[in-house]
């Protein structure tokens, strides 16, 4: 998934720089990723640590960390459940009505055929769940790889703020439901759907690692469609691209941005923190070392790498779209 601030580029390098830092070997640590989105770096620690914790408030990404951070061991009959979705035939329902190339709201997020197919396959999951054919892990295995195979043909640049004026080439294919695999590990894992500044109260252990938002963009607003299909529940859609409710994230907002990120450095109960932010954010990075600082040991590592772009054909100036992501550090 093309996914705003994702790490996916510069895990191995955050590895890299945690394994530098920490004095214990990671096999015998706990790892937290309190803003973990689509769990990449969650995914990227579970084979080293002692046991993952994987948070976000958005549903959508809590789908997808109950399957790629909590799912740690083989699900029987998943390929044959994920065969049956790929035989079902489209369906009229909430997705094709309201963000269907056809439907009556005259959103076009998805072709018609793939958004009655994400009908069909949304309805499916659900029927298995309530008679208890699947099991929990089976679900979110399975509504996971929904997600991710809906998202590889939706009709956006990448996020759901706007839907394209016409269908573009990767929208027209037909929906292929691909399995989301997972890290097959030992341990049992933890996931969390709260809010990060509420959890750190109830939680502790030995490295955390922080990736909250940098800017204004609300991550409930940019990807409300994947929540949608998640919850494939009953709202009234707002506005030309279907909004829903979503929750405003106080690290989005500039002037509370900073006393937040300080009330979470003072409650959280872990030897050593790292904040990924990149030189744009919302909090410069003076104010961050100023704020972390007080509370242990702080050090800086940088990394230059090239930003996000919703839209990759654009043709833009390479040094342009290059940003500088910083780890900060705190031992506490």
């Amino acid at each position: 998934m093309n996914y705003i601030g994702s790490k996916n580029k510069l895990s191995s390098w955050i590895v890299e720089v945690v394994q530098n830092t920490v004095k214990s070997p990671l096999q015998e640590l706990s790892f937290c990723d309190l803003f973990a989105g689509t769990g990449i770096v969650g995914r990227t620690f579970k084979p080293f640590v002692k046991q993952v914790m994987a948070n976000d408030v958005e549903f959508y990404s809590f789908v997808l960390l109950k399957n790629y951070i909590e799912n740690h061991q083989e699900i029987a009959s998943a390929e044959n459940y994920i065969q049956q979705l790929n035989e079902l035939d489209g369906t009229k329902g909430f997705i094709a009505e309201e963000y269907g190339e056809n439907g009556k709201a005259e959103r076009l997020f998805f072709s018609q055929a793939n958004a009655e197919k994400i009908n069909a396959c949304r309805q499916q999951i659900e029927r298995w769940k309530t008679s208890e054919e699947i099991s929990a892990e089976l679900y979110y295995f399975l509504l996971a790889s929904l997600l991710e195979s809906a998202d590889k043909v939706a009709n956006t640049a990448s996020v759901y703020g706007a839907f394209l004026k016409k269908i573009k080439t990767s929208a027209a294919k037909p929906l292929v439901i691909q399995p989301a695999e997972f890290v097959k590990t030992s341990q049992q894992n933890q996931v969390f759907q709260e809010d990060a500044n509420q959890l750190i109260q109830q939680i502790e252990g030995d490295i955390l690692y922080l990736d909250p938002p940098y800017n204004a963009r609300q991550y409930g607003a940019n990807y409300h469609l994947l929540t949608t299909i998640a919850k494939y529940d009953t709202f009234a859609p707002k506005g030309k691209t279907g909004l829903r409710d979503y929750y405003r994230s106080t690290y989005c907002k500039k002037r509370e941005v900073a006393a937040e990120f300080e009330d979470l450095i003072k409650q959280a109960k872990f030897s050593y923190i790292f904040l990924s932010y990149n030189n744009e954010g919302l909090m410069p990075p003076e104010e961050i070392k100023a704020i972390m600082s007080k509370y242990g040991k702080y050090s800086l590592a940088t990394k230059n790498y090239q930003r996000f772009k919703a839209d990759k054909t654009e043709n833009r100036n390479h040094k342009a779209n290059q940003t500088i992501e910083y780890l900060h550090i705190l031992e506490k």
